[in-house]
């Protein structure tokens, strides 16, 4: 597939041409962008799918919770609604999209909102809140951001940084430049010194905003009444492995080691679950003979999956947090604070 990608190279040329040249527009004014006298915080990236998002959004909103009335606001990927629409913890993943549905049964008492329009949902939100922050708006150009979070999977910052559809970027590298922090997701437990200090020569040609790094920090297995499932169990518990996200290899490489048997069936990223589906993930779990096994899946796509499925099987998932490395967490979250104070 990478191979007949490098194909659809002339077309990734225009496309690159045409995103320079719109974002130059905004740039000098041609076209407009409105800005907002609260603080709107963007959290974004420029590469598609898989970065953190919602998990940076959650650790930001955990941050500053207790101290603002903070909404969230996303456009609900995958939704099949239109137009502005709040997010109740009873909604329907269909309706409102599986992150924001998630992120409003963790955080029960924030605002959760939905629209594709992003102006249309901060002036309905701005009057009873005193921030909005926005998941997956970086190049949402018609919205200025008092406060711009960038994320960058680690794993793409190893490979040529292409434009789509040869690669998967949306916008180009120099578009750095907008951020006020850039955070290297999904980093691995040891970097070099000399790696390290690789990835944030690289941006310094384009910002001079700080960059962080990140982990990935799993957290305790649990079921659908909440109840946690003890991890050292895995050692003689067979699991199935379900996932319907960008990137499940390192939830794959970090469960591997802990089970005695485990098979894995991937979907695409935000996939609505049908009942063919579910029949073939039924068919798989009974076909596994340790008398010991659950369906293990991710938080996201708990959302998704059928609750008459939910109810009839031992269906367990697993949270995730950003932990930000190098004893730069104090740092980090300093800056994130002052984000959210008004002048």
């Amino acid at each position: 597939m990478k191979i007949l990608r490098w194909f659809l190279l002339p077309i990734t040329l225009l496309y690159t041409v045409i995103v320079w040249f719109r974002n130059r527009l905004y740039d000098y004014g041609i076209l407009k962008s409105t800005s907002y006298n609260l603080p709107v915080i963007v959290i974004g990236n420029l590469a598609v799918g898989g970065t953190g998002k919602s998990p940076m959004t959650e650790y930001v909103l955990r941050l500053v919770k207790d101290k603002y009335r903070v909404a969230v606001l996303s456009r609900g990927y995958g939704r099949r609604t239109k137009g502005f629409y709040y997010v109740e913890s009873t909604s329907d993943a269909r309706d409102v999209g599986d992150e924001p549905l998630q992120i409003k049964r963790k955080f029960p008492d924030n605002t959760v909102a939905v629209s594709e329009n992003r102006c249309i949902g901060v002036e309905k939100l701005k009057d009873k809140h005193d921030a909005i922050l926005l998941d997956d708006a970086f190049q949402h150009r018609k919205l200025t951001p008092s406060f711009s979070i960038l994320l960058f999977d680690y794993q793409s910052l190893q490979e040529p940084i292409l434009s789509l559809p040869t690669g998967n970027f949306r916008d180009l590298l120099q578009e750095s430049r907008r951020a006020d922090v850039i955070v290297v997701t999904k980093s691995p437990e040891v970097i070099h010194s000399e790696e390290r200090f690789a990835i944030e020569t690289r941006f310094l040609k384009y910002t001079k905003a700080p960059v962080f790094f990140s982990r990935i920090a799993y957290q305790s297995i649990i079921d659908k009444n909440q109840q946690f499932f003890d991890t050292s169990l895995l050692q003689d518990t067979a699991v199935l492995l379900l996932t319907g996200i960008a990137n499940p290899i390192p939830l794959y490489a970090y469960l591997k080691p802990r089970c005695i048997q485990m098979e894995h069936i991937s979907f695409p990223d935000h996939h609505a679950f049908t009942d063919t589906d579910i029949n073939r993930v039924v068919r798989t779990f009974n076909n596994i003979l340790n008398s010991k096994k659950i369906i293990l899946t991710t938080e996201k796509d708990m959302q998704r999956l059928p609750q008459s499925f939910i109810l009839a099987y031992p269906i367990y998932y697993i949270p995730i947090t950003q932990e930000i490395a190098f004893n730069q967490s104090d740092v980090f979250n300093t800056l994130i604070l002052r984000s959210f104070v008004t002048d």
